[in-house]
């Protein structure tokens, strides 16, 4: 029986120019693949052919969505940079979120979910915002939602959320009155004031949405929206200002009778 002989092994550097080698081929393999996956994701037989929006929109315009969109839209099915069109959609005035994607073999679906105007924020700048449910403030046209009756918030930059927390918990408080709440102020220092449509102001004082403080807060205007009735019907008078941070009950000045150090305003 013949003895069976083994090759000689290659030796050091034989193996590393051959391990080199196939790295180089591996290497050109990839960048070819990748040119033709390009090339073939450029013809016309993969480019974007239908767009498809949906979403409940009521403030959006097709014109102002096909201009935000447009430049990137251009791109074909596979090169559609997803990130940068979703956020062209979202930085179309109205519109809160878009969601983008892809469905074969030709088309893009896009979600869009727009603003719910809430309330109006008066910026510093004297150029006026929004408020939407989520307490999130927006750039929009302001003249689109003026006919609904907004209430307005002035309060300090970031405070929008706590503002309508805490409107919801004061307008049902102040329902029962002959006026609704047409303005919230809530001062750098914590101290609220709520402008009614009537011309009145209401001095709430210090509290906290959805704290202990809130609770002593809704307190003091139900306390007033309860007996101020019975002030305006003894004097006669219409109410112009409440200051609600008495301890012991709220001072009130009416029009045609004035308040002084001396003489404070009647208290209930």
């Amino acid at each position: 029986m013949a003895a069976v002989t083994r090759p000689e092994p290659l030796p050091a550097d034989v193996r590393l120019m051959n391990a080199v080698a196939w790295a180089v081929y591996a290497l050109a393999a990839a960048v070819l693949l990748a040119a033709a996956l390009a090339w073939a994701a450029r013809q016309p037989a993969f480019a974007l052919r239908r767009v498809v929006v949906d979403g409940e929109l009521a403030r959006s315009t097709a014109p102002a969505l096909r201009a935000a969109a447009a430049p990137h839209l251009a791109a074909s099915f596979f090169s559609l940079d997803l990130p940068a069109t979703r956020a062209a959609f979202e930085s179309v005035p109205w519109v809160r979120q878009a969601v983008v994607r892809r469905v074969w073999p030709d088309r893009v679906r896009v979600t869009l979910v727009e603003h719910q105007a809430a309330a109006l924020w008066g910026a510093d700048d004297g150029n006026d915002r929004l408020v939407n449910t989520f307490g999130e403030v927006f750039e929009a046209n302001v003249g689109d939602v003026e006919d609904e009756g907004l209430p307005r918030f002035d309060g300090p930059e970031g405070s929008a959320a706590r503002m309508l927390a805490a409107y919801r918990q004061l307008a049902p408080v102040f329902a029962p009155l002959p006026a609704r709440v047409e303005t919230l102020r809530l001062s750098g220092r914590g101290s609220w004031r709520v402008g009614l449509d009537s011309g009145a102001a209401i001095e709430l004082g210090r509290g906290t949405p959805g704290a202990g403080e809130a609770t002593e807060l809704v307190a003091r205007a139900e306390r007033f929206v309860r007996t101020v009735g019975q002030v305006g019907a003894h004097y006669q008078r219409r109410l112009l200002y409440a200051d609600l941070r008495h301890a012991d009950g709220y001072a009130v000045r009416l029009e045609g009778i004035t308040t002084t150090p001396d003489a404070a305003s009647p208290k209930r």
